[in-house]
């Protein structure tokens, strides 16, 4: 009995840590987990192994981007959303987000030819119009007062 829990126990870690189910439009090729995955921080030595691969991770990470739910929304065959969420800001503290980011950004403008970081930038803003009588409301600190201008006219 003992023995065939063993097993079970082994059969359930294993189908964890590999890719045992359809792929989602946002999981990462072959090709493209090959380019990542250097930047990805591997398990720490010691302790409790991994329970879930770093590809299935990122693959959830990139599901919850794309297609915008919660973290709780997560489909079940991914791993658990606590997990990807421990993970997901973790690598956004430690700067492995910003290190895939800037690895493939290089790839890419090497790939056209350009240097491998940008030499300038661009910034748009966008002009929001004010009302056709549109006066200062709420509060103004050049005033002696200190109230509110509503307030002040009583």
């Amino acid at each position: 009995m003992n023995f065939d829990s063993e097993l079970v126990q082994k059969a359930r870690f294993d189908t964890l840590t590999t890719m045992d189910r359809t792929p989602y439009p946002t999981d990462l090729t072959d090709r493209q987990w090959r380019l990542i995955e250097p930047h990805v921080p591997r398990p720490k030595p010691g302790g409790r192994p991994a329970r879930y691969a770093r590809r299935e991770i990122v693959n959830a990470v990139l599901y919850q981007a794309r297609n915008g739910c919660t973290w709780r929304a997560l489909p079940h065959d991914l791993p658990p959303y606590r997990i990807v969420f421990h993970y997901f800001r973790a690598w956004q503290a430690d700067g492995t987000w910003d290190k895939i980011h800037d690895a493939l950004r290089t790839k890419v403008r090497r790939a056209a030819g350009k240097t491998p970081r940008p030499t300038a930038a661009i910034v748009d803003s966008q002009t929001v119009k004010g009302t056709e009588h549109s006066s200062p409301n709420g509060y103004d600190g050049g005033k002696k007062d200190g109230r509110p201008q509503a307030v002040r006219g009583r």
